[in-house]
């Protein structure tokens, strides 16, 4: 069996009332988030086609997918390692490219799992050495007591709240939620790793949480801010959760040999595909941490690559879940991924067990894809009071300390 080419599609994503903010909208295009979601099929001479998703930045991807198109082209798509190494050196010379290389070996890699398990007649699951679960857990989004009440009831063991960077806001809302629900669902706060967050401000707002038990607590920190992550989780006690913005391998090796995280967060759709997040899986059980994929603006392809994978493996701890999502999520794919009482049942079809609905992507042509500022955020800006210039920072951190 020989690769015989590629096609990729790329779609915008609407807002949902529940999901969508006002960052993320335009005024001049109502009703559309910066999501967009890239999908890509691989074909071989023998009729089988494999799909796969890519995130990062999608429509920078998609260009690079078709650059690499000739490296694919005639090699057989069961040698999948060989072939991973393969994209990787044939990208080496634009230089560390980060997270849009792993999207695209991701979603090369997804394709090549899936065309695999159907050549197999195996789901993808099952060619990982096995399921040690039968069900995956889930956690989802809750930003308010009342929603959290909601997931709760449909479930959900473990919600995340996101932080505003508002400190004593931030802080109240959460000792909320701890109250709607009480002790038998565990809560963890994403402080989106924003680039004003220091150490000192990371370690006043997670040392006021610590009553609350979180499960873990997300970027407190910038990505780029590695060194300080092992000094933030000696001067706390909450479980420290990093990983969404690496693409490779290396970044959370670096993470673990300074101690600096307890769960790593690598997206399904940049973080290289199966191959590499199953080492990655590995090098975290090695050093006694938990996997938790990142899922925050991916489609529900890689949902499905999240499930396959995280059902063989050992030290997951849950996959984060667009609940009330965009309803087209659903649409886009011949099978939908449910998370039903707060984990998804795993798939039982050959490779991924789902296909693209091509007609459907099709409808949603690209039309946004980076955050646009309200006209709030910009007045705030020009007060000297905004996120883009960091200069809220002591004001924040004074409701952080209380």
């Amino acid at each position: 069996m020989r690769i015989t080419g590629l096609k990729t599609w790329l779609m915008q994503v609407a807002g949902d009332g529940r999901r969508a903010k006002a960052r993320s909208i335009a005024k001049d295009k109502p009703g559309l988030s910066r999501r967009n979601w890239l999908f890509l099929k691989i074909y071989t001479d023998e009729g089988l086609t494999g799909v796969g998703e890519c995130s990062g930045w999608p429509s920078a991807i998609r260009t690079m997918l078709h650059d690499l198109e000739p490296v694919l082209k005639g090699e057989d798509p069961q040698h999948i390692e060989r072939l991973w190494h393969k994209v990787k050196l044939a990208a080496m010379g634009h230089g560390h490219v980060g997270t849009p290389l792993g999207g695209a070996l991701a979603g090369i890699d997804m394709a090549l799992w899936d065309i695999k398990g159907k050549a197999l007649g195996q789901p993808v699951w099952s060619l990982l050495g096995g399921k040690v679960r039968d069900r995956v857990p889930a956690y989802a989004h809750a930003d308010h007591p009342e929603r959290a009440q909601d997931l709760a009831e449909r479930g959900f063991t473990l919600l995340k709240a996101s932080s505003t960077s508002r400190g004593e806001v931030d802080v109240k809302r959460l000792f909320a939620i701890r109250e709607a629900v009480g002790d038998k669902v565990d809560l963890c706060l994403d402080a989106k790793g924003a680039p004003w967050m220091g150490l000192q401000d990371a370690i006043a707002l997670g040392r006021r949480l610590e009553p609350l038990r979180l499960a873990f607590y997300e970027e407190p920190l910038p990505p780029e801010a590695i060194l300080d992550y092992p000094k933030l989780r000696q001067a706390v006690s909450t479980p420290i959760a990093t990983g969404e913005r690496y693409g490779f391998l290396g970044d959370f090796r670096t993470l673990f040999e300074l101690g600096a995280v307890d769960v790593i967060q690598p997206d399904t759709g940049r973080s290289g595909g199966i191959t590499q997040m199953r080492k990655m899986a590995a090098l975290a059980e090695a050093f006694g941490g938990m996997i938790a994929p990142h899922s925050g603006s991916l489609g529900p392809l890689a949902e499905f690559a999240a499930v396959h994978l995280m059902a063989a493996t050992p030290n997951c701890l849950a996959i984060e879940r667009v609940e009330d999502d965009w309803p087209g999520r659903e649409e886009v794919l011949t099978n939908a991924c449910r998370a039903e009482g707060g984990s998804f049942a795993v798939p039982d079809l050959p490779g991924l067990g789902v296909d693209i609905i091509e007609s459907e992507i099709e409808r949603h042509p690209v039309q946004l894809s980076v955050d646009l500022p309200t006209a709030a955020a910009t007045a705030e800006h020009a007060q000297g009071g905004s996120d883009f210039a960091w200069t809220g920072l002591l004001r924040r951190r004074a409701g952080y300390l209380g």
